[in-house]
């Protein structure tokens, strides 16, 4: 299998388990232990049984406070809550700054958005975003928490979100995938099979914006998980560390306990 493998939640938008993805030598991602999705704030483990027969004990929000502030986790019980803020240190930036923490509040103001991220600069705004994932400090904390949480023995199933389930997750998603071996195609097999879940979330605020006069090509760029956007990661990362082995020693500041840990509690062989 080349991608995740999006599970039936009433309450919980793009929740997707990364176990089954084929990885070199015949072996593949175990499934039930790495979990990825959308915001929690509408999840109701009561009326949601797919969700509450995962078992989570671990949820890492990687949302700014504002976010937070805004649309609260709800937590499935028994987990514990993480906080790994991935753009902390982008805030007051300007109105195109970490475009990846604001993308619902971008089209709330069509006249605006055009004005703003009108030709072309929606998209570089979220290039942008993208190599802060890999280079800014507070990305790196909170992808080096990820990381050491996924890799925690007898830690149980943890869940990983943003958002909308694409960006700070789908970067999150594509290391996880690289530091267990996976080739680049895998991972980008991964980070785009996510799309037409956020498209089909987000389409009624879309078609609201366009309506009222918005851009299509500023909505498209917010709402589309695009292969350019992952590549301004990658590239960032091959620019400044080599390859995410040396990304995740000398950028997160993984140890070879942690590394060996989450190889091996998510590598399952044939």
């Amino acid at each position: 299998m080349q991608h995740s493998h999006l599970v039936d939640s009433a309450t919980v938008a793009n929740l997707r388990d990364l176990g089954g993805i084929d990885l070199p030598g015949g072996a593949r991602v175990r499934p039930g232990l790495a979990l990825r999705s959308g915001q929690l704030d509408r999840l109701d483990p009561a009326g949601d049984p797919m969700v509450d027969a995962l078992g989570v004990r671990t949820v890492i929000d990687l949302r700014t406070a504002a976010e937070r502030a805004a649309f609260p986790d709800r937590v499935p019980g028994g987990a514990h809550l993480l906080v790994a803020d991935v753009l902390a240190d982008q805030g007051g930036g300007g109105a195109v700054s970490a475009l990846a923490a604001t993308l619902a509040a971008a089209l709330v103001d069509p006249a605006g958005a055009n004005r703003a991220l009108g030709g072309g600069r929606a998209a570089s705004a979220l290039r942008a975003d993208y190599r802060a994932f890999v280079t800014s400090a507070s990305a790196r904390q909170a992808y080096k928490q990820l990381i050491t949480a996924l890799a925690h023995r007898g830690g149980g199933p943890v869940l990983f979100h943003c958002t909308a389930g694409k960006d700070r997750t789908g970067w999150g998603a594509t290391l996880v995938l690289l530091l267990l071996g996976a080739d680049e195609q895998t991972v980008r097999t991964e980070y785009l099979s996510v799309d037409p879940a956020v498209r089909a979330h987000y389409a009624p605020l879309v078609e609201r914006f366009l309506a009222a006069g918005g851009d299509p090509e500023v909505a498209d760029a917010v709402f589309s998980v695009r292969a350019e956007y992952l590549a301004a990661a990658l590239d960032t990362l091959t620019e400044h560390w080599g390859d995410a082995e040396s990304y995740a020693r000398a950028g997160l500041g993984l140890k070879d306990d942690t590394l060996d840990g989450l190889r091996e509690r998510l590598i399952e062989t044939a």
